[in-house]
């Protein structure tokens, strides 16, 4: 008898727009059958970068930071990503600063290899001061409590700053966007490179058709998506979603493709990130 392949071990965040994109897949609303799965890891994205470094999973979520990173172990997939215009991460503080002054000041970033770190990076090529790493989640109390003078936030902030009397002094897709004409690529899904070709192809395939159920059924993944997410506000839910879920979710295309390269072009043109010569594809 033949034997069957080992189930393959998959992360991705508890943000909204990844329990949207993986409830059809891992709720058995699609036949992944070619491809098994073992019970999903939701966990930070900063956690799931880390533990990309060590190659713990088959098939993990990952900010485009990291990518560069790992790019020699992992691949992208085609589908899975967040990746668009007005979506990016923001720089906010209690008052606005004069972005000169934010070489003197303690700016918080929601993890070391973060797609949000390196745009500020980028924004910012001559703050020298080590910015202080926080759980995206624990970022916005910080900077209203004076714990540092400001911070960048992602994922469901972009949308309750104002609650905590923060004001946004840059809105860093929106540089990214200006400077760049790229849409911003955030993070994507990605597979160990050891898995092999075909493999890989039956695990895109598996997690296209489950953003596509997600479009097809809007509000079937509602109970799953609110018992994972940080905010509970249904509105911001939704806003969440429809902002970092779209078409490049189910294939990031060539436009997409040039973003994501040129972010990493960037990353290793400033040193961050290092020269791989390695496809970024799968």
């Amino acid at each position: 008898m033949k034997n069957q392949p080992q189930p393959l071990s998959i992360g991705y965040s508890p943000c909204p727009n990844d329990t949207f994109i993986f409830y059809a897949l891992v709720h058995g609303q699609i036949d992944s059958s070619p491809v098994l799965f073992n019970q999903p890891l939701l966990e930070d994205v900063e956690t799931l970068n880390l533990w990309a470094l060590e190659k713990r999973l088959d098939i993990t979520k990952l900010s485009f930071h990291a990518l560069g990173h790992v790019i020699d172990d992992y691949c992208v997939l085609p589908a899975g990503a967040a990746l668009g215009r007005g979506c990016g991460p923001l720089l906010v503080a209690r008052e606005m600063i004069d972005p000169d002054d934010l070489g003197k000041l303690r700016v918080a970033i929601p993890g070391r290899y973060t797609t949000a770190a390196l745009l500020f990076r980028l924004f910012q090529p001559e703050y020298t001061i080590e910015p202080v790493e926080m759980r995206f989640d624990t970022i916005m109390e910080a900077v209203r409590q004076g714990r540092v003078d400001a911070g960048v936030i992602i994922h469901e902030s972009r949308f309750t700053y104002g609650d905590f009397g923060l004001v946004c002094l840059q809105d860093l897709g929106q540089w990214w966007e200006n400077s760049t004409g790229h849409p911003i690529p955030l993070g994507c899904i990605a597979a160990k490179r050891n898995l092999g070709a075909r493999r890989i192809e039956l695990i895109s395939s598996a997690i296209r058709e489950s953003v596509q159920w997600g479009f097809d059924h809007p509000g079937k993944s509602g109970d799953y998506i609110r018992c994972h997410a940080q905010e509970l506000d249904a509105e911001v839910v939704r806003s969440h979603i429809d902002l970092y879920v779209n078409d490049y979710s189910i294939d990031l295309g060539d436009d997409g493709r040039e973003a994501v390269a040129h972010f990493i072009k960037m990353g290793r043109d400033t040193g961050t990130l290092p020269v791989s010569d390695t496809d970024l594809w799968c």
